[in-house]
C-alpha cells in the first residue's frame, strides 16, 4: 500500500485510512508534558539570542499557554509530567556551561527539536479531531 498509494506509515494518511485509535487522553498528556519540558529550552534560548528576545518570549509563552489547556482536557490532570525545578535548574545548568561557539549549534538543535515536536502535535491533534474524539 505504501508504495503504491506513496503513503509512508507514519504519516497522518496511513492513519486515517486504517481508522486506527488513537488513545486521546494519552495522546494529550504526552503533549503537554512535552511542552512542559520545552519551557527549560525556551527560556535558555531567550537568554542566550538575546537579539529575537521578544519572539522567543511570546514563542514561549504561547507554550506555555497551550501546555496548561491542553492539561486542562486530560482525565487526570495530575498524570501530566511536568519537570520540577531542580530538574530544570539542573539542565539550564548544563545548557548555560556550553562554549560559546556551541551556543549557535545547541540553539539551532532546539529549535529543529521543538519544531518537529510540534508539527507532530498538530497531526495528532487534527488526527483527533477528524475522528470526533476531541472538541477544541
Amino acid at each position: 500500500m505504501c508504495e503504491k498509494f506513496t503513503v509512508c506509515q507514519n504519516s497522518m494518511e496511513m492513519l486515517l485510512r486504517n481508522n486506527l485509535n488513537l488513545p486521546k487522553d494519552k495522546c494529550l498528556r504526552k503533549i503537554s508534558s512535552g511542552l512542559y519540558t520545552f519551557q527549560t529550552y525556551l527560556k535558555y534560548i531567550q537568554e542566550t539570542f538575546i537579539s529575537e528576545n521578544q519572539n522567543v518570549e511570546s514563542l514561549s509563552f504561547s507554550t506555555e499557554h497551550l501546555a496548561h489547556i491542553l492539561r486542562q482536557m486530560v482525565i487526570n490532570p495530575e498524570e501530566v509530567i511536568i519537570p520540577d525545578a531542580a530538574t530544570q535548574e539542573s539542565l539550564h545548568t548544563k545548557l548555560k556551561s556550553t562554549k560559546a561557539w556551541t551556543e549557535k549549534i545547541t540553539i539551532h538543535l532546539i529549535l529543529r527539536d521543538f519544531t518537529s515536536f510540534m508539527e507532530k502535535t498538530v497531526r495528532a491533534v487534527r488526527y483527533l479531531k477528524n475522528t470526533r474524539s476531541f472538541s477544541v
